[in-house]
């Protein structure tokens, strides 16, 4: 995938060339975390992107800012604009979205891209790299493993991109065995493994056998693992952390937005005055996220005799979401809230927008879910 991509963009640098648009000689790219590049999940997997951009762009000149508290995003972009230069910023958080908004109205000549957001301007882009598919995947595998029909999910904030994955998760549950619950609890931080092991636990003692979570570290992971209970990761490769029994999970490649993003502010056709409708949205079939605890393995071998017919459903589901005209997708109608409300009506298949703005918990959902609607 990454040599098909540099391939495309040496096309593309070609192309704008014939264009006559102007090339600048050199970028510097400033990134902006909300966790530690340490955390083994979502702030390690944009670190790992950035590496990525530096390898194959020796024209980019990269900083970064680590554990960047959301309400403290603003100052650090001054930091980057004013002394350190930076032509391009690229915050990392949803969190982050407020400062971003409003720094790119200060510095009308840098140019911007934040992740998850839903707000743009002419010199602020927006891109996402969405897993809520292969939660569903990873849904479908915990419905067949749990023996208590209890499943645990320790989720970070409750933001609608956390609640979509969740509610995905909990579709696939409840395919392979409709008797089976996703028990929540929330956390309230991006990256805390103090509350994901207090959470994690909690779940254990109510009878909770499977576990998924969105926090960016491999907490969950070792504290089920402990407890010799199957585990899906997060973000990052984490089979290393629990071999044994992490089955599957959630892999990410953040670099192909930031290589596709950066080369075209290189070549000049993207520029501080034409980014306002520029928003990445990847899933399965753009490559941009990958089924696994580790690369190239989607599911972990150990676990296939347990998995029995699910593993072969898994696999054929994986196939259809990956085809271009994605022939399947978890939230195809009729879906239903939690409270007996009709959300995706039959036949219907949930639009870009309302995967954006999720609040609602689906069936089989338990357990606290704030912002939920009426």
């Amino acid at each position: 995938m990454r040599k098909i991509t540099l391939i495309l963009l040496c096309l593309l640098f070609v192309f704008t060339a014939a264009l006559g648009l102007h090339a600048v000689d050199k970028l510097k790219v400033g990134f902006i975390y909300v966790g530690p590049i340490g955390d083994m999940g979502w702030t390690h997997a944009h670190d790992q992107a950035r590496k990525i951009v530096e390898d194959n762009f020796p024209w980019v000149e990269t900083i970064y800012q680590e554990s960047v508290p959301e309400a403290k995003v603003e100052g650090v972009i001054d930091r980057m604009v004013r002394r350190e230069k930076c032509d391009i910023i690229i915050t990392t958080s949803f969190g982050f979205w407020e400062g971003t908004v409003a720094a790119a109205k200060k510095y009308p000549d840098t140019i911007f891209a934040h992740a998850s957001g839903f707000m743009r301007a002419p010199n602020l882009a927006t891109y996402m790299a969405d897993f809520y598919q292969v939660y569903y995947l990873n849904g479908l595998m915990a419905g067949a493993l749990t023996k208590s029909n209890k499943v645990g999910y320790v989720g970070a904030c409750p933001i609608p991109e956390v609640k979509r994955h969740i509610d995905a998760f909990t579709i696939g549950v409840r395919e392979v065995n409709p008797r089976a619950e996703v028990h929540v609890r929330w956390i309230e931080a991006w990256f805390d493994p103090a509350k994901a092991k207090e959470a994690t636990n909690s779940l254990i003692d109510i009878g909770c056998d499977v576990f998924a979570f969105t926090e960016d570290s491999d907490t969950v992971v070792q504290v089920a693992a402990q407890n010799k209970f199957p585990v899906f990761s997060h973000y990052s490769p984490m089979h290393k952390s629990a071999p044994r029994y992490v089955v599957s999970g959630q892999l990410v490649h953040w670099e192909l937005f930031y290589l596709d993003f950066i080369s075209k502010v290189y070549s000049g056709l993207y520029t501080s005055k034409n980014l306002e409708n520029v928003d990445y949205w990847g899933l399965l079939k753009e490559g941009a996220a990958e089924l696994g605890g580790k690369f190239d393995t989607p599911i972990n071998p150990a676990w296939k005799s347990r998995l029995g017919g699910t593993y072969h459903l898994v696999l054929k589901r994986l196939d259809q979401m990956k085809n271009p005209q994605v022939v399947f997708d978890p939230f195809t109608g009729p879906i239903y809230n939690r409270k007996g409300k009709i959300v995706v009506p039959d036949g219907d298949r949930a639009d870009y927008v309302h995967l954006l703005s999720i609040e609602y918990a689906v069936k089989g959902v338990v357990g606290p879910w704030p912002g939920e609607p009426k």
